[in-house]
């Protein structure tokens, strides 16, 4: 298997959509209820673009996953710090896809000069759920995350509820004066 790591481009919206609407209609990994529209999801990736970085994995020319930082909260004090999302086919999971694409990602806030990479992650209250797993949860911990905090019964879907846990991982040196991120 070789797998290709390069930049999205609003254009690759109806390939990442459709890797991403089972997630939506399948699944609680993400709270997300309706599947958006190919126009919406191209509008999120270039809106994205505009300051963080935005990968697909393709193998054979063909994506098989996708990875992306976000805002992680609005104030500039929080500019050195990003929330994190990876999405793999479902065919696909469990083949290293979606390590390539973090590590990528990793290498790519380094570069910009970001210190945190946080991740928001749904959680089952119990140990089994038809709609979710802690699979999300070993992942990050297996890259390096650490747990910071769980909402208690915080979503909603399916008509059952949801715990949410944050998770983060220190990326770079919190040196008295950070340097100043490189963005877009």
């Amino acid at each position: 298997m070789s797998i290709q790591i390069r930049p999205a481009v609003p254009a690759d919206a109806p390939a990442l959509l459709a890797i991403y609407a089972p997630y939506v209609a399948q699944t609680a990994i993400t709270f997300e209820y309706d599947v958006p529209t190919e126009t919406e999801f191209a509008c999120r990736i270039a809106d994205t673009l505009k300051k963080y970085p935005y990968l697909v994995a393709e193998q054979d020319g063909v994506p098989v996953g996708y990875a992306y930082a976000g805002k992680f909260h609005d104030r500039a004090a929080y500019d050195w710090s990003v929330e994190t999302s990876i999405y793999v086919e479902q065919h696909q999971k469990r083949r290293g896809i979606g390590r390539l694409l973090h590590d990528a990602l990793e290498q790519e806030l380094r570069r910009r000069h970001f210190l945190n990479m946080n991740a928001c992650i749904a959680c089952p209250m119990g140990e089994s759920d038809p709609y979710l797993t802690r699979d999300s949860i070993r992942f990050h911990e297996k890259l390096g995350y650490r747990m910071v905090g769980e909402f208690h019964q915080c979503g909603y879907k399916f008509g059952r509820r949801y715990h949410m846990v944050w998770m983060e991982k220190h990326i770079g040196d919190h040196a008295d004066t950070p340097l100043p991120v490189v963005w877009g």
